[in-house]
């Protein structure tokens, strides 16, 4: 089968791998691409960190290493550790896990760095805010949007070549939507299934009119394990 990835081309790749060792084939289309935003990190005082995407990494080597880290899953735990950060504590791939993973281990009323990008959720500061946390937020890279889909996968979407699409965030599949009915290919994208890492993620395609599924965690084992439910 051939698979419409549409995650930024740092991530993009290592998919297409899976994907093959999987016995599937690649349609790359990334629909955003990661940089920094040159914001300079908070002066303010902080006692941990937060990291919640690997992209996250290299905005970290202007950061205190000694500083405990806490992430989102182990991905993004590597990512940091390869930056020189031993004190890393690994949540369970998803916000709301990380957010109870810092309330369990830290006194309320402490400042936490949450090193994140330029359109962020409101998960995990919100809970923890609530908790007594500070939470200081630094946008240090971003998810640009790109202007329009490769000719590849514009040609694959035209001719019906794709047989399934892995979406990872919601933003990236509202873009997916809004270049698809840019190139005119709005039906197109309606003609095979959708597999999602959350309900939010999948919510842009179901109002778009296209079947999807949702992976059983977030996680991208349950995105493609969805594969072996497809006909």
């Amino acid at each position: 089968m051939r698979v419409l990835v549409t995650r930024s081309a740092h991530d993009s790749g290592r998919t297409a791998e899976r994907l093959a060792g999987l016995g599937h084939a690649a349609c790359l289309a990334p629909v955003t691409r990661i940089v920094p935003t040159g914001d300079p990190a908070p002066e303010a005082r902080c006692d941990a960190l937060i990291v919640t995407s690997a992209h996250a990494a290299e905005a970290l080597a202007a950061l205190d290493r000694q500083k405990p880290v806490f992430t989102v899953g182990e991905r993004t735990a590597d990512a940091v550790r390869s930056q020189g950060f031993a004190d890393v504590t690994v949540a369970d791939g998803d916000a709301v896990s990380l957010s109870r993973l810092i309330r369990g281990r830290l006194p309320s009323g402490l400042a936490l760095l949450h090193v994140t990008a330029r359109h962020h959720k409101e998960e995990p500061a919100a809970s923890l805010r609530a908790a007594g946390f500070t939470v200081l937020p630094w946008e240090a890279y971003e998810a640009k949007a790109v202007e329009h889909l490769p000719e590849a996968a514009i040609e694959a979407l035209r001719t019906g070549q794709i047989g399934a699409a892995l979406h990872y965030s919601r933003r990236s599949a509202d873009l997916v939507v809004r270049l698809a009915e840019e190139a005119g290919l709005a039906s197109h994208l309606r003609a095979f299934p959708h597999l999602c890492l959350s309900a939010d993620v999948a919510a842009p395609l179901t109002t778009a009119g296209a079947a999807t599924l949702v992976a059983g965690d977030p996680s991208e084992d349950a995105l493609l394990r969805l594969l072996d439910l497809l006909p």
